[in-house]
């Protein structure tokens, strides 16, 4: 492998785009995969007699919870070429401006007003702040069809165009959108930071009714042909990195990323498939989903979208919900997520990029001992050099929720590594 730049070239089967996908500088030249190579078995993907920067791969296998981990460029590789895999047709990326939404949909027969942790966050004391934000609506074309177009929000001051701000994109949880993060992005905006939300997959204006989530997602499990649980927003997360990059009011070095829950999922796994995403605080989100399986801890997680268990439980003529059932769920709508790209794995793999990963001490959601060996593996991965840009928080007593504490966490860490 030649050591000669900073970005990771992947050639599609009439493209070749560029991204800053590598920490270390090499190049590597990925051929495209045809989805028929990418085998899917019981606890990773094969990827047969696959060529990487002139090396050969032949039928790459992970160890989730031992062993040694792959190389962080590889499983990113092999990640990219999972998404691949479920794309509709390929579009050339393109900006459409939007109007502000009047009524956001949320997902919830009644819907939120209020998040204390939200409104607590750190903003700058400037008396005319409303008059001062710049608001821009806009969509992203990232692929062919409805789910293709990314809504997004951008709030910022008005100021200086010449200037490049740093930035940061939020991600809202299940069922909300990206309407429900502004008191995140006007405390942002206020502090100099170009703020970015967007609407997940089947979320916001990607919904049309209480149930588009939960219908997108027992589809993928009769159809497998989507991936609407974390991945397929993450492809969106790279398309928006294309974007924010070229804009001129952006530091394309400074761009970082954060969310809430599903939100956090996201954060996590956008940091992990794209460098572009410069320092990452994931809150409440980072799991361990292959140790919840084996330590019969998966229940909360399940019950947060019970709906496609319940529809996988039918099919495989179970009485009720057991752990084979949720392993084979995750391998048909997220596959890998609970064996190669499982956080033993990815989340190391963001190293040497500040990452701060907040969570509840007893989040059944996001059990900490699940989270041992990223960790372990995270603080190896960092080494001593780069000791202070990798964080845990556990907030003693707190359950799946996020708190004030944990937005002034994040807030911290951005203004320490983005400012």
């Amino acid at each position: 492998m030649v050591s000669v730049s900073s970005y990771y070239f992947l050639q599609q089967p009439t493209t070749i785009t560029r991204h800053l996908l590598s920490s270390t500088r090499h190049v590597c030249c990925i051929p495209h995969v045809p989805p028929h190579l990418l085998t899917p078995y019981k606890y990773q993907f094969q990827i047969v007699n696959l060529s990487i920067a002139g090396s050969r791969v032949t039928e790459t296998e992970m160890e989730v919870n031992g062993g040694a981990v792959s190389d962080p460029g590889t499983i990113r590789s092999q990640f990219l070429q999972l998404l691949r895999t479920r794309r509709n047709a390929q579009v050339p990326m393109t900006v459409e401006p939007a109007k502000p939404v009047v009524k956001p949909l949320f997902q919830e027969v009644t819907p939120p007003t209020f998040s204390e942790a939200m409104e607590s966050c750190p903003k700058a004391n400037i008396g005319n702040l409303k008059e001062l934000l710049k608001e821009e609506n806009l969509y992203l074309h990232t692929e062919a069809g409805d789910q293709g177009k990314l809504p997004v929000l951008i709030l910022s001051t008005k100021g200086n165009n010449q200037e490049k701000r740093p930035a940061v994109v939020f991600r809202h949880s299940t069922h909300k959108c990206k309407e429900w993060l502004r008191p995140l992005l006007e405390a942002y905006a206020s502090r100099g930071y170009v703020a970015i939300g967007v609407d997940s997959r089947y979320h916001g204006e990607r919904a049309s009714s209480l149930t588009t989530y939960r219908d997108a997602l027992v589809s993928s499990w009769k159809n497998g042909d989507t991936m609407p649980f974390i991945f397929d927003t993450v492809w969106d997360l790279i398309k928006l990195a294309d974007y924010l990059t070229g804009r001129d009011d952006i530091d394309p070095t400074k761009i970082g990323i954060t969310g809430e829950s599903l939100g956090g999922m996201h954060a996590w796994f956008a940091a992990f498939a794209d460098t572009r995403y410069a320092v990452a605080a994931p809150i409440i989100g980072v799991q361990g989903f292959r140790w919840a399986i084996d330590n019969d801890k998966w229940q909360a997680r399940v019950d947060s979208i019970k709906a496609v268990f319940e529809e996988a439980r039918t099919d495989l003529g179970k009485n009720e919900i057991d752990k084979e059932v949720v392993e084979k769920v995750w391998d048909r709508i997220a596959p890998g997520l609970a064996s190669q790209f499982d956080a033993p794995n990815t989340v190391p793999a963001i190293a040497p990029r500040p990452l701060l990963i907040v969570n509840g001490a007893e989040d059944p959601r996001c059990p900490l001992e699940g989270l041992e060996i990223p960790k372990t593996r995270a603080y190896k991965a960092y080494g001593d050099a780069h000791s202070d840009k990798f964080k845990l928080v556990a907030e003693p007593g707190i359950g799946h929720q996020m708190t004030p504490l944990m937005v002034k966490e994040a807030s911290d860490w951005f203004d320490q590594f983005l400012k």
